[in-house]
């Protein structure tokens, strides 16, 4: 059994956060909020230090850097210990983790994809297997809700989860839809620290597996 703290669109703000004691934590992306190396290589080595066994994000439609620059300027950015998890995954002590930083097509931002067919390109390389899946943007109807109440999240990216059920779902991206839900066998968990003032309010997350 581990213990898993989750986290997401920090945006800079990362050092004012009070973390609680796990095995793990996993950030669902939007590390920063310009999209800069100054602003990513900050939240890497503060992500770097961080008391726990394993370390893993995703990036998020704010994290420009992560898109724009080659994958192997990537990887030499990343501290020993961090796991950076883009159309990827990863299996740490019998546990699958599946990481997207895909998010609906909006004015053009970082990893944005068209709904349709462009976008379920992405959902269909998420392993059948996935015990964990991380992704930026949320399922359409869980964890989306705008304070317009209208629901942002994805169709396909529901669908596939429905298809795969993992365990645990956990994304961001929609700062008002903070929380957690059951539905049948997943626990769906929109982390983001933020709140839709950008004020730092939110908790971290916990679970088991």
């Amino acid at each position: 059994m581990l213990t898993f703290v989750a986290i997401s669109d920090t945006h800079g703000r990362h050092k004012g956060l009070r973390l609680p004691k796990g095995d793990a934590i996993i950030h669902a992306g939007d590390v920063s909020y310009k999209g800069e190396e100054v602003e990513v290589t900050d939240f890497l080595n503060w992500f770097a230090g961080l008391p726990y066994r394993y370390k893993i994000f995703t990036a998020g439609n704010h994290d420009f850097f992560f898109e724009k620059a080659k994958p192997v300027d990537v990887q030499s950015l990343l501290p020993t210990g961090v796991i950076y998890l883009n159309d990827s995954g990863v299996a740490i002590e019998n546990l699958n983790i599946w990481g997207s930083a895909i998010t609906p097509w909006f004015y053009d931002w970082a990893f944005n994809r068209k709904r349709g067919s462009e976008i379920n390109k992405h959902w269909k390389m998420i392993p059948s297997d996935t015990d964990i899946l991380i992704t930026h943007g949320p399922p359409y109807g869980i964890l989306d809700v705008l304070d317009s109440e209208k629901h942002v999240g994805d169709v396909d990216l529901l669908k596939r989860v429905k298809e795969i059920k993992p365990k645990v779902h956990i994304s961001g991206h929609i700062h008002e839809a903070y929380g957690r839900k059951k539905i049948g066998d997943t626990l769906f968990i929109n982390a983001s620290v933020l709140n839709e003032y950008d004020q730092l309010v939110n908790t971290a997350q916990i679970f088991e597996i």
